[in-house]
């Protein structure tokens, strides 16, 4: 039966382990940190007025890589612009730790870092002790700064137990207090036989009907049903909703300064970008020896950003091969959103991110899907090509000839199509959050006002 059917019972708050002195033993207070939670599960600020806004704790595992970072930190600030009162608390274990920018009233804890390796095989990043003693570790770090921070909302990003099942005993202690609990799925996690292996293996599908009140795909039904291709069942479909793709918030992002520092003079700007960048050497390569095919028939200038997780060897091996080119390479610049606006094709690997926010901004763009260890890039690439909204190039068949002449069928004028992205996520998806804490779950129709 799915937790949201379930009647709980139980204090509001856990106590989190807040240590009750001599001194509130005879008020009936427990208290910790300066806040006071009262017998009644109140909270209460230090001076012992009500604290009613509301508080989001987000779960990201992000070891090697920036999209559900990103992707968690939009939808973050989003949500304090919706509710500009509240507060919110990401935990994560992406090695970059605050890379994004925070809105005020928002922080982040950073967790041990663990990779993927294989379908449900996991290793340390840095710390150079057993897998299980960093699983036990974060495990135990997770429960404190839940139970301590004692939030309305639990947002849990991609992985509804967490790794290794990590998050399963804060999940059964924030249920029992009365967090309202939501998982957060991007549009494709990996093949559908992978998934439904891994996720009966490791219990993901009994944590989402024993736990979860909501399951949000930031995707669209008829693109990739998820339900359906990752074999729900019954109970878990239940609590599903799909939002459409989420982006970042569309601000006045000028692009006028990008093209005047980078073009010569008249011509077409090309931007190529792949998230983090750990594995996108093969695709900078490639476009970076095509270059010259391109400008034979349309004159443009190119930039390269390389990404924070890109070798060094490898990020200096292009700025030689760019040498005498109009081409600039760079790590990260601090307005991707700018940089995209002003291009006239992108070229990137086909994380969840970068493609939607390339698709939102109108961009034509080419698309060379990661080689693995997942299949969520080819399947996305693949089903975003099939729609005309992008150009493919399967990862097997890159030559520098080959992204070449997708870059060049590219920068044509593009058919006409009535098909279009639904990129509407973000406010969908924190409308679902703020419905919450309002007591109700409103249908799709009522938080797009239609």
């Amino acid at each position: 039966m799915s937790r949201r059917r379930r009647t709980r019972t139980g204090d509001r708050w856990p106590t989190g382990g807040a240590r009750v002195g001599a001194d509130d033993a005879g008020n009936g207070a427990k208290r910790g940190n300066g806040r006071a939670t009262h017998a009644n599960g109140k909270r209460t600020g230090a001076n012992g007025k009500a604290a009613s806004e509301p508080r989001l704790l987000i779960y990201s595992q992000d070891g090697l890589g920036l999209g559900h970072l990103r992707r968690t930190s939009a939808i973050a600030s989003e949500f304090l612009r919706a509710r500009p009162g509240a507060c919110v608390l990401t935990i994560s274990d992406s090695p970059l730790g605050r890379f994004f920018e925070l809105a005020p009233r928002q922080d982040y804890l950073k967790l041990p870092s663990l990779v993927k390796s294989a379908p449900g095989v996991w290793d340390p990043l840095s710390l150079p002790i057993p897998t299980d003693e960093i699983v036990a570790l974060r495990r135990s770090l997770i429960m404190c700064a839940a139970t301590s921070f004692r939030p309305d909302i639990l947002l849990v990003d991609h992985m509804p137990h967490g790794a290794q099942g990590e998050l399963l005993p804060t999940l059964a202690t924030l249920g029992k207090a009365g967090t309202k609990l939501v998982l957060g799925l991007r549009d494709i996690l990996d093949a559908p036989q992978v998934v439904r292996r891994r996720w009966r293996a490791e219990g993901a599908y009994s944590a989402v009907e024993d736990h979860y009140d909501l399951a949000l795909v930031y995707g669209t039904r008829a693109v990739f049903d998820v339900a359906r291709q990752y074999a729900w069942p019954a109970p878990a479909a239940d609590v599903l909703e799909y939002c459409g793709y989420v982006c970042a918030s569309l601000d006045d992002h000028r692009s006028k300064p990008v093209r005047v520092k980078v073009l010569p003079g008249d011509g077409r700007l090309l931007l190529a970008m792949a998230g983090g960048g750990a594995d996108a050497y093969p695709l900078m390569r490639a476009l970076l020896d095509g270059f010259e095919r391109v400008r034979t028939t349309e004159p443009c200038a190119l930039i390269i950003i390389t990404g924070p997780f890109m070798p060094v060897a490898q990020r200096r091996d292009l700025e030689m091969r760019a040498q005498g080119l109009p081409v600039k390479v760079r790590t990260t610049v601090k307005d991707m959103p700018s940089y995209i606006a002003a291009a006239d094709v992108v070229v990137s690997m086909a994380g969840y991110n970068t493609t939607a926010e390339v698709l939102r901004m109108g961009k034509p763009a080419v698309l060379v899907p990661r080689v693995g260890p997942s299949a969520e890039q080819r399947m996305r690439a693949r089903l975003f090509a099939e729609r005309g909204w992008v150009q493919l190039v399967d990862p097997d068949e890159l030559t520098p000839a080959t992204i070449a002449e997708a870059v060049l069928h590219a920068l044509a004028p593009p058919p006409a199509t009535t098909d279009a992205p639904d990129l509407g996520g973000l406010d969908v998806a924190v409308g679902h959050l703020v419905s919450l804490l309002e007591g109700s779950k409103r249908p799709r129709s009522a938080l797009l006002g239609v």
